[in-house]
């Protein structure tokens, strides 16, 4: 039987933060604040970091106190199914939740809606109870990622053809299966790249690393990799530094980090997928305060994908996106 433990803490925690949001300076002014906690995956992770900064944003700019609440890993989905019970007691005006896991989250997502209205933001669910739902088109941005990586290997070696593999973070998570689509049925058009290994991971950056060691060592026509999130593509991005095979395997990674950006400069990674998490938080609390006042608001939200390469990671719009104000 899995342990309840990190569950518990999860909710002590979140109840903790839950508390705290009525508890600051300014007393009742406060209090008749609306209260929109924003649950992410992972609140360690820069990328959800980066979504936060925009929810607290957006909470200083429309006057909504905005609980910052998520577990310490992607994989604690009892944990996060806590932390929503918990912040849904707290009888908040809306919630606003990224899920860890689509089937896992759907049922408890469908009960928290029938007591607060509830927005997703960049993964999907196993429910139809969001009042609006923000995220990039994942699929889509599978197939920028596809078309990225054959123009990378293309550059490297003349030609798009070779063996191809992809990682993927860790299983049945909304956004990562629609990225893995996308980036299949798009590299189907390239009839000379074969997609040789689907790998699963299990959310760290280590496994990462020794799971694109263990490609590189056992596909020696290996010519291009897909790590479909940050976590992945720091790992690989480890790997093929580690492996001094920069020259001949092209890297594409999604979102980015100083650690991803150092990557793509020395052209270990090729290409970086970048969505707006900025953008994700901001407008997640700003919909969800709409949905509070019984506003009409769109159902669903492309917040949109960009592929940034050595080439254009110096213009105005990728600079934005690679280095985006999380304080």
């Amino acid at each position: 039987m899995k342990s309840r433990l990190p569950t518990r803490r999860a909710a002590l925690a979140s109840v903790a933060l839950l508390a705290a949001a009525f508890a600051l300076p300014g007393g009742p002014a406060l209090a008749q604040q609306p209260t929109i906690p924003i649950i992410v995956k992972d609140t360690t992770s820069f990328y959800w970091q980066i979504v936060l900064a925009g929810a607290r944003q957006a909470g200083k700019d429309l006057g909504v106190n905005v609980p910052e609440l998520g577990a310490q890993a992607e994989t604690d989905i009892n944990g996060q199914i806590s932390i929503l019970e918990n912040a849904v007691a707290g009888k908040p005006a809306a919630v606003v939740i990224a899920p860890t896991e689509r089937t896992a989250l759907g049922a408890p997502i469908t009960e928290a809606a029938k007591s607060v209205p509830v927005v997703g933001i960049d993964s999907s669910a196993e429910t139809d109870a969001f009042s609006s739902f923000l995220t990039t088109d994942n699929v889509e941005g599978g197939r920028i990622a596809a078309r990225g990586l054959a123009e990378a290997i293309k550059a490297k070696t003349g030609k798009e053809e070779g063996d191809v593999a992809l990682i993927t973070n860790a299983p049945n998570a909304g956004s990562l299966e629609e990225r893995k689509k996308g980036f299949t049925e798009e590299l189907a058009k390239y009839p000379g790249l074969k997609l040789v290994a689907d790998r699963y991971a299990d959310g760290q950056a280590a496994t990462g690393l020794n799971i694109t060691t263990d490609l590189l060592t056992a596909n020696p026509n290996l010519v291009g990799i897909f790590a479909s999130n940050l976590i992945m593509a720091q790992g690989a991005g480890q790997a093929v530094a580690e492996n001094g095979v920069k020259d001949k395997v092209a890297l594409v990674g999604f979102d980015s980090d100083d650690r991803l950006v150092g990557f793509l400069k020395d052209g270990v990674i090729s290409a970086l997928v970048v969505q707006d998490p900025y953008r994700m938080g901001y407008d997640g609390i700003k919909t969800a305060l709409a949905v509070s006042k019984k506003e009409k608001v769109e159902k669903n939200v492309d917040t949109g994908a960009n592929l940034i390469t050595t080439a254009n990671m110096m213009d105005k719009r990728s600079q934005e996106l690679l280095n985006p104000k999380v304080k």
